[in-house]
């Protein structure tokens, strides 16, 4: 019995996103909190939480843009051709946010406000149109023999627009749990304030989202509510209440850790909720996994490389992560 290479290489894909958003989902969500955080100190303090693994959880991202070509060029291709604006706008934001990082510890005391200003356009800019780009690929791409046949502007719709604001909602309870598990004091209590409307405003996002998709596609809506199904299905949602009843019970006694993981776990079940939705099409409406693939040669060539990196990233994140745990307060070390 051979390989299935197309389903491992979806795996991979599927895997590096995921890590992709719930890494780097904690750190846009810091820059979309700046306005909440008008003390300078906690501005340091906040963006110090993340200085040191930011860029690397990036990674993940090239990742799943890499594979993604290597593996599935058909749906490469056709993602870049229908979603090339918001793409773009979404790596300009990536942009600013990087360049803000960098230059805003470096910069004299009048000029920092600007490099906030860019620091928080450019992760609301990014994490907006990221979920635009879900919301689009959801909705399904009109393709005919791997050839794009919409416009470039079909991305602006309300399923599209509304992802982007739920996601927004998301990155900003992640970082907002991020750091209540990080900081101490006036800022972990002003986050711990913040994080309860978050909550139920990413809930209200995962709710809407259930309800909305289903609605829009008849396939969706029997795979969640027919047998034999829905006994596999129904865990997912119950265990989003539970997490959330968790989540408010923790907020109320003050809990540090568990938030932040609540909230991963909150993630993790809408990223499942939507790839149980649409497995196993990786180009919606109608093409699959297997007619999507590349050639087995290339698909074997290409996961030599990817078994290579994959542990290696992960090994690196790990040690980073070990290394930088902790409170982190006004007067430790930045990103210099």
């Amino acid at each position: 019995m051979g390989i299935d290479l197309p389903l491992l290489w979806a795996l991979i894909i599927g895997f590096g996103v995921m890590m992709y958003v719930l890494m780097d989902g904690f750190d846009l969500g810091i820059g979309i909190l700046y306005p909440w955080l008008p003390d300078k100190h906690h501005r340091d303090v906040a963006m110090n939480t993340v200085a040191p693994v930011w860029d690397g959880n990036e990674t993940w991202l090239v990742l799943g843009g890499a594979g993604l070509l290597a593996a599935f060029p058909v749906v490469y291709s056709v993602v870049l051709t229908a979603l090339y604006i918001p793409l773009v706008l979404m790596l300009l934001g990536l942009i600013f946010r990087g360049i803000a990082f960098e230059f805003r510890f470096k910069a004299r005391e009048r000029e920092r406000a600007i490099w906030d200003k860019a620091f928080i356009g450019g992760s609301f800019t990014a994490t907006f149109f990221q979920g635009v780009v879900l919301g689009a690929f959801i909705s399904g791409l009109p393709v005919e023999n791997g050839v794009y046949l919409g416009g470039p502007l079909d991305w602006l719709a309300p399923f599209p627009l509304f992802t982007g604001l739920g996601l927004v909602c998301a990155y900003a309870l992640l970082g907002c749990t991020w750091l209540i598990m990080k900081t101490d004091g006036v800022l972990q209590a002003r986050m711990a304030r913040l994080a309860r409307p978050l909550s139920w405003g990413l809930l209200a996002a995962i709710v809407v989202v259930s309800v909305w998709t289903p609605l829009r596609d008849p396939a969706i809506a029997e795979r969640w509510f027919s047998l034999p199904h829905l006994p596999w299905f129904a865990p997912v949602p119950a265990l989003v209440v539970v997490a959330m009843v968790l989540m408010q019970r923790a907020l109320r006694r003050g809990a540090q850790v568990t938030p932040f993981v609540l909230t991963l776990l909150l993630m993790f079940l809408g990223y499942a909720g939507l790839a149980i939705s649409g497995w196993p099409r990786i180009l919606p409406p109608n093409i699959d996994i297997w007619q999507a693939a590349a050639p087995p040669q290339s698909l074997g060539f290409a996961l030599v490389g990817a078994l290579f990196i994959v542990p290696f990233i992960l090994m690196y994140t790990a040690f980073s992560y070990y290394v930088f745990r902790g409170k982190v307060r006004p007067g430790d070390a930045g990103y210099h």
